[in-house]
């Protein structure tokens, strides 16, 4: 999680985001902004948007959020579950009580990106 300091914590305009993982810190900035039921679906269906723009664009972007993509793979393995499940449904499906599928989401982020 960012801290107090972190650069992560300064909102900023969607269209100043370097990428996609700072596009996501801007989200977990404001989740209630951008997914106001707070459904990971709809966080999918934005990130597939982001994709498909790379794509269409020709930018040489990573990008591991892809339904069938790296994240997917790691939280299977992470779990020790083999799912067909994406990694939306995945999370909101085994969200602990007391917790939220968008805060399990961050968290579980977190963990992958520092592997």
């Amino acid at each position: 999680m960012p801290s107090e300091e972190s650069p992560q914590n300064a909102v900023k305009h969607w269209q100043e985001c370097a990428d996609v993982y700072d596009f996501l810190d801007q989200i977990r900035l404001r989740p209630g902004m951008w997914l106001p039921d707070g459904s990971l679906q709809h966080l999918q269906s934005i990130l597939t948007g982001y994709r498909v723009a790379l794509g269409i664009h020709s930018i040489d972007e990573p990008f591991d959020l892809w339904p069938e993509g790296d994240f997917t793979c790691w939280l299977r393995n992470h779990r020790g579950v083999s799912s067909s499940f994406t990694w939306a449904s995945e999370i909101e499906r085994t969200t602990p009580e007391g917790s939220t599928p968008v805060v399990q989401f961050f968290q579980l982020l977190d963990e992958y990106r520092s592997r």
